[in-house]
């Protein structure tokens, strides 16, 4: 699928013959409205959101009423809406996205999976050397480290980097703490981009994505949102290729390029541009519905 870009400015059509399913190799085109939507995109059955920078608007403080309208005709069309985002529950629940009846939810980067009720379908904390590695960090408190549980979060230390990095994405500041002894899902490593290759060399069995320009992700290798994606379609019997997600960040790279149709909000990461078939505008200019009335999702007539 080439990529297609929903904005107000007009772009150049970079390739007359684009079909869908080559993603990733060409750049936007322009998509000025549902008219124009190409005829062979598979049918949906499945919807994934990011939260951050995808539903809701950190600039805003909130989600616009016009994804909260998306979502709910979608879910009244028969699309499952599904929530993947590397945030914990307890987190979600702090933003207005968590007040959006999910038909299920994909967390902490896949690592934890609740039905629309918010029970465990499934989970995979992290073991073995992942987990004692991690934990080594955590202890040594060279840099910061956040650990998140199943029913809570802590961190070893609060810098000037977990201060911005919370900041950027409306999250309180942890509470610092020491190990628990409980199973960890996921953890988050606070430095800054230079640092990088550094924590990756001391976490090489582990799969590392930024969020931030001063915090990642941690998560084992076989884990990430598309792990998660793939487990619940499994358990819902529902093709990859009849599916849909909406992304922005580093860690969305590897859903986008799964899913039938991958859309990418406008000033995303690189790395999901990359992978995306369609850039739709951000969330602040009712990206998620333009994006949904192009593939048919909704009525063409605008509900925000």
């Amino acid at each position: 699928m080439s990529k297609v870009h929903c904005a107000a400015e007009p772009l150049l059509k970079t390739d007359e013959n684009s079909q869908i399913g080559s993603k990733g190799i060409n750049k936007p085109i322009l998509i000025q409205n549902a008219t124009d939507s190409p005829g062979n995109h598979p049918k949906i059955e499945c919807a994934f959101f990011d939260v951050d920078g995808t539903l809701h608007s950190h600039q805003l403080k909130a989600v616009p009423e016009s994804a909260l309208n998306t979502i709910e005709e979608m879910q009244k069309k028969g699309i499952l809406c599904v929530m993947a985002s590397g945030r914990s529950i307890h987190e979600v629940d702090e933003l207005p996205v968590g007040k959006i009846p999910f038909d299920a939810y994909i967390l902490l980067n896949g690592q934890l999976i609740l039905d629309k009720d918010r029970q465990i379908l499934s989970g995979h904390p992290i073991e073995g050397k992942s987990k004692e590695n991690i934990l080594h960090l955590f202890e040594e408190r060279n840099i910061p480290v956040l650990l998140v549980e199943k029913d809570g979060l802590y961190i070893n230390q609060i810098t000037d980097h977990v201060v911005t990095a919370q900041k950027a994405i409306s999250t309180p500041l942890p509470p610092v703490g020491t190990y628990s002894g409980n199973p960890f899902y996921l953890a988050i490593g606070f430095i800054p981009k230079e640092q990088e290759s550094w924590l990756k060399a001391q976490l090489p069995e582990c799969r590392l994505t930024r969020w931030n320009d001063y915090a990642m992700d941690i998560v084992s290798k076989t884990g990430g949102k598309l792990a998660g994606i793939r487990e619940y379609l499994d358990l819902v019997h529902i093709d990859h290729k009849n599916t849909i997600a909406f992304g922005d960040g580093e860690n969305d790279e590897d859903m986008l390029h799964e899913v039938g149709i991958g859309v990418v909000m406008k000033d995303c990461d690189p790395a999901a541009e990359r992978a995306a078939d369609y850039m739709t505008d951000t969330v602040e200019e009712d990206g998620i519905e333009k994006a949904a009335r192009y593939f048919g999702l909704i009525d063409e007539t605008r509900i925000g």
